[in-house]
């Protein structure tokens, strides 16, 4: 057995960041510390809490200039808010695969990882490329390392990961989580109000949820049998951060990101969203990023601000400077029906977190 490093990628908030992405950074290094406690308890040898400013450095190239100055044996490498509720025995799992002798990697999802133990480490990443993010990197590591690669998908609380405010107030509704910082009474008020609405209509026969964005068909299992309403599902948008590790792999996508309720935008404007909600649905979840990848392009550097998408999940829209975004979360705040916006986890693992009554809102 190898000993194991395990590497949590912090990246210090902008000198200009906003009250809301500061207040998440807070957030994350709560989460961090729980890391770092966590994988020494599990039998890493040592946890780094690495904080850089943020740049334009890709994740591969981060990560190979770590891993050439660290020289670890076996490497865990996730985010400061990837897996808020994992458990030890989770943990144990991610040491183990990093400890091996040979070659071999856990993720906790194939396919968008935020979090990737690797055996081997320093030779297997001597020649990795400069992939734009860590979801790409389990599909490099199969396809072109030739690491066997295997996940932890079933569990699927592991898929959770903090991006936004929001995402705290998903979890503050597991004891599994303990999330110790959360956006103030007065700036979760609108999401905590649209969320509790949207748990009444989950629970009534004679309703139907609309869900858009890039969920996933254990969600929508999960929503079937935990759910009484119907569901009307919009799956768009799968896989959309790990779109470039095809191109760089040579099998860039066909097209650009498209959607369907983007398309439908595009045509009647972002004032729009409310009414079309209301006809589909008697409330909404709604992942905006779908929405602003198919407007924008898949580079987030094109997009609104994070405080921008942070006041937007949370439905502050005097709060958004982005004329666009501030429009089409206002016609969400002034709709006939509940509709809450966010991210993935809104309507991929937090779905279950979002709708999931509260009497059975531990992890």
């Amino acid at each position: 057995m190898q000993p194991v490093t395990v590497l949590v990628l912090a990246p210090l908030p902008a000198t200009d960041a906003g009250p809301l992405e500061r207040g998440l950074d807070t957030a994350r290094m709560d989460l961090a510390e729980r890391h770092r406690a966590g994988f020494l308890a599990a039998g890493a040898l040592e946890v780094i809490v690495w904080r850089e400013p943020p740049d334009d450095t890709p994740f591969g190239a981060r990560l190979h200039r770590l891993t050439s100055e660290l020289r670890p044996a076996g490497l865990v490498v996730l985010g400061a808010g990837a897996m808020p509720m994992a458990t030890l025995a989770d943990r144990r799992a991610f040491v183990t695969t990093a400890a091996g002798t040979t070659p071999a990697a856990l993720a906790n999802q194939r396919y968008s990882a935020d979090a990737i133990a690797l055996a081997c480490a320093g030779s297997v990443l001597a020649g990795l490329p400069d992939l734009r993010s860590d979801n790409a990197l389990p599909r490099w590591l199969a396809e072109v390392a030739g690491v066997p690669v295997t996940d932890l998908a079933r569990r699927r609380r592991l898929a959770m990961d903090v991006d936004s405010p929001l995402d705290l107030l998903l979890l503050d509704r597991t004891r599994s989580a303990a999330i110790v910082t959360l956006p103030s009474a007065a700036d979760s008020a609108p999401a905590r109000s649209r969320l509790a609405a949207l748990r009444a209509i989950a629970g009534d026969p004679s309703a139907e949820v609309l869900v858009a964005g890039r969920t996933s068909a254990s969600d929508l299992r999960w929503l079937e049998r935990a759910t009484r309403s119907r569901t009307r599902a919009l799956v768009e948008e799968r896989g959309l951060r790990t779109a470039s590790a095809g191109a760089q792999l040579g099998r860039p996508n066909r097209r650009p990101p498209r959607s369907v309720l983007g398309t439908v935008l595009d045509a009647d404007g972002p004032g729009s969203l409310g009414s079309h909600a209301a006809a589909l649905s008697d409330g909404a979840l709604i992942d905006t990023r779908v929405l602003l990848a198919h407007r924008l392009g898949p580079d987030e550097r094109a997009w609104p601000s994070a405080e921008d998408r942070y006041a937007s999940d949370l439905l502050l829209p005097d709060r958004i400077r982005d004329p666009w975004l501030r429009t089409l979360t206002a016609s969400a705040v002034d709709a006939a029906v509940p509709i809450q916006l966010g991210g993935h986890a809104l309507v991929g693992p937090g779905v279950r977190l979002a709708l999931r009554p509260q009497r059975s809102g531990h992890g």
